[in-house]
């Protein structure tokens, strides 16, 4: 603080007359006893807050005796400086003009006191302020509520200094668009009205097309320290693009983490990654595959300096319709040693290439098409990427701008690597399922019936549909297996999971079926061995898994039926399996209601036949859950479905395959489908003939002469020699060993069928005769007479058949 000094000794100031000039009275003792308006703007405080106290409470500072305006000590005018506190708390330093105020004595009564802000040092700071303000390197500017104007400092005006108020937009760099304009202004309105900072953010293209620039303005109240009234806003505007572009960046790749790999197909996971980075990063983008990838097998090496064959898998541009693509899609291109995709390819890492890249235009030049598209599209800056993961090199990915673009730089190299990797282990991943499901597919194929056997019982047709490339080979399985007399047997099955164990598996099942078909079991009775069969499958297999995290369990459904066109009697037992669909030849479907037993490998509980008697040309369906259960439907629905196709009337089986195929099932269905159709035929009463045979050996020529007849009314007497050889060793050795009732069968059918049926359930088998034997001959003579001979068990007993060709002619 100054020392007082006399006036005399005081430069001339006109602070009494001055806008800022606040004027007290102090008596001789410091108590102020008056106070004016321009104090209080000045100050703060009313007249009520100072009047009748001491004048020293008004110092920033406790030290009174330095205070010189206040030592009033005698009668002099006299001047100074001495720092106040304000009432809002904040020093301010004043100049002092204090006057005696005299009584008619000529002592003093008291002082009036004039002061203004410090001129040596406000009117200086005030221009510090306004110097700052100007000169900021950051953009500003003030609206004033009154004036409804603003004042921009000069990077916000452009560049030049600021002349005054102005009105629109405060920063047009920024604020380019009229509705962007508005908001903002709205804003300014709010943050005056409500008297409360708000910040404004604002993304537009910038000068280059593949970026955005962003900024953000801040906005706060500016109040009149004497009234706390609101007099205008102040705001600041920065540019925030480096921010905004790390964020975009970090956004870009947590999106990737979600959109690339989202199926197992090596084609839809490298169009994932074009689409993703167009036009975020890039203006084109192109994936090209080895081409041992593309089919699932391992990438083979070859001589680093050789050109390299590759496979376009996919492509995007920011141009509908990809005119830029040199290659389409599918299509193979040998890239020289030299260019930027090859460079990428043998040293795995990415690189930046463009105009200034020598080995660039001499690829874009050797290439007439590659040059033509490279001039029209104003591409001048690319990025190669090779595609890498669990060490190997599938492919590479290239990213390209146009003229309109800005370069690439090593930012966008970092997050070129990020995505190409993100998407080299999606590519692998599908890599790896397309050889397993291929191998898994061939197995299966394998597996499963190329051409079914002929018969006679029924009329087929079939569909297989492995699963979609979401999920792997499954475990269905169908079969049509010829039996004895004409029947048939009709087979489908489901083994849980998928892959090359269920497909293994499915296998194991298959053959376990024919051959227990092969033995004529009832149908309850094979699934009965077929689940011990499973038990010890599981059992097997848990020992093999016992070192290893996969478990050996094995779970199995299976609907095994027999059809016999003579009887025209379908039984039916099903292990866990959904129920077959009939179609009647009235044209009424139903759902054949059977007792489902447990599905096979679990052992311990009974499973049930169901008999069912059909009309000739009835037609079966069989299927697995794959055809009536999925995401999208339950099995009820898919159930009521499958019987409305069925009922649509169609010209053949094969016509019927296919419109429940559409009906029901999705382009990519979820689970392995299969469907087995069989239309029934009956063999009418000409076509068999049936005697009961007494248990006397005498009656053995007369069965002979009675199946001579029946062959000659057929028209088959060539077959006679052989079918009364037959009748007579088959006859006698049930009379012999079986049990009554016993009973001789001629079917005419494909075939000539022999069959003797008695009560007894010993099944009679070859053995060697020795040279003095007098019987076990038959039995030989008969296998070698016959193209098939064999035994089945009946509920009464059993029946011994024997078959042979129909005479040519």
């Amino acid at each position: 603080m100054d020392i007082r000094r006399p006036i005399s000794e005081q430069p001339s100031r006109h602070c009494a007359y001055s806008t800022d000039a606040a004027t007290a009275t102090i008596s001789p003792r410091g108590i102020v006893t008056g106070w004016s308006e321009g104090a209080r703007r000045l100050l703060g405080y009313r007249a009520s807050d100072v009047v009748g106290h001491t004048a020293a409470g008004l110092l920033a500072t406790a030290d009174v005796s330095r205070a010189a305006g206040f030592s009033l000590i005698d009668a002099q005018e006299w001047s100074g400086t001495a720092a106040f506190r304000h009432r809002d708390g904040h020093r301010i330093d004043l100049a002092l003009h204090a006057y005696p105020s005299l009584d008619g004595n000529g002592e003093p009564q008291g002082f009036v006191v004039t002061a203004t802000a410090d001129a040596s040092e406000s009117d200086y700071d005030r221009r510090m302020v306004e110097w700052a303000y100007t000169q900021s390197s950051v953009a500003m500017s003030t609206f004033a509520v009154g004036a409804r104007g603003w004042r921009p400092n000069t990077v916000a005006s452009g560049g030049e200094p600021t002349a005054g108020e102005r009105r629109g937009s405060p920063y047009p760099d920024v604020l380019d668009e009229d509705h962007a304009v508005d908001g903002f202004l709205r804003l300014v309105e709010q943050v005056a009205g409500e008297a409360k900072p708000m910040r404004y953010e604002r993304c537009a293209p910038g000068p280059v097309s593949s970026r955005q620039h962003a900024w953000i303005i801040e906005l706060w109240p500016v109040r009149d320290p004497a009234t706390g009234q609101v007099c205008g806003v102040g705001t600041a505007a920065v540019d925030s693009s480096e921010e905004h572009w790390a964020r975009e960046r970090l956004a870009l790749l947590n999106e990737a983490g979600t959109r690339i790999g989202t199926t197992l197909d090596v084609a839809r996971t490298a169009q994932e990654l074009a689409d993703l980075a167009v036009p975020r990063l890039a203006d084109f983008v192109s994936v090209d595959l080895l081409d041992s990838v593309t089919r699932g097998q391992e990438p083979t090496a070859g001589p680093v300096d050789a050109s390299v064959i590759l496979r376009r898998v996919a492509h995007q541009s920011s141009h509908e319709g990809v005119p830029e693509a040199v290659v389409d899609l599918g299509a193979i291109d040998i890239y020289p040693p030299f260019s930027p995709p090859v460079r990428a390819l043998t040293t795995g890492q990415p690189l930046l290439s463009g105009l200034d890249d020598p080995d660039f235009i001499r690829w874009i030049t050797e290439d007439e098409m590659r040059s033509e598209r490279v001039r029209a599209y104003g591409f001048h800056s690319i990025m190669a990427t090779p595609l890498r993961a669990r060490g190997v090199t599938l492919g590479v990915a290239v990213f390209a701008r146009r003229e309109s673009s800005r370069p690439f730089e090593q930012d966008d190299l970092v997050l070129a690597e990020e995505l190409a990797g993100r998407a080299a282990v999606g590519v692998d991943n599908a890599r790896r399922y397309t050889r397993e499901r291929t191998h898994a597919l061939t197995l299966q194929r394998s597996l499963l019936p190329r051409d079914l056997p002929k018969q006679a019982a029924v009329e087929v047709a079939y569909r297989y549909l492995p699963a979609g490339r979401g999920a792997g080979v499954g475990g269905d399985w169908f079969d049509v297996v010829p039996l004895s007399g004409t029947r048939v047997a009709l087979v489908v099955g489901d083994v849980v999971g998928h892959g090359l164990h269920a497909s293994a598996t499915m296998g194991r099942l298959r053959t376990a079926v024919r051959t227990l078909a092969d033995v004529d079991l009832p149908p309850d009775e094979l699934l009965t061995h077929l689940d011990d069969l499973v038990i010890h499958l599981t059992s097997d297999d848990d020992s093999v898994c016992a070192d290893m995290t996969s478990s050996g369990q094995i779970g199995a459904t299976c609907l095994y039926a027999v059809y016999d066109p003579v009887s025209r009697i379908c039984t039916l037992a099903s292990a866990g399996h959904p129920p077959p669909a009939v179609l009647f030849p009235d044209g009424t479907v139903t759902v054949v209601r059977l007792s489902p037993g447990p599905l096979l490998g679990v052992g311990g509980l009974p499973f049930e036949a169901t008999e069912l008697e059909l009309p000739e040309s009835s037609l079966l369906a069989f299927y697995t859950d794959g055809l009536i259960a999925s995401r999208a439907q339950d099995i009820g629905l898919g159930l009521d479905r499958l019987c409305e196709s069925l009922a649509t009337p169609v010209p053949s089986l094969e016509t019927t395959c296919d419109a429940v195929l559409e009906a029901l099932l999705p382009d990519t269905p979820d689970d392995d489908v299969a469907l087995l159709l069989a239309r029934t035929r009956a063999l009418h009463t000409d076509q068999v003939a049936a005697w009961s045979v007494p248990s006397d050996p005498a009656i053995v020529a007369d069965a002979r002469a009675q199946a001579s007849r029946q062959l000659a009314i057929w028209g088959l007497e060539e077959a006679a020699y052989v079918t009364e050889l037959v009748v007579s060793e088959l006859v006698t050795n049930a009379i012999r060993y079986g049990e009554v009732p016993i009973g001789l069968r001629l079917i005419r059918d494909r075939t000539l069928i022999c069959e003797v049926s008695d009560a007894s359930s010993t099944a009679p088998h070859l053995r060697r005769a020795r040279i003095y034997d007098e019987g076990g001959r038959g039995l030989h003579m008969v296998a070698q007479l016959t193209q098939g001979w064999g035994t089945r068990q009946t509920p009464t007993g059993k029946t011994i058949w024997a078959e042979q060709p129909l005479p040519v002619g």
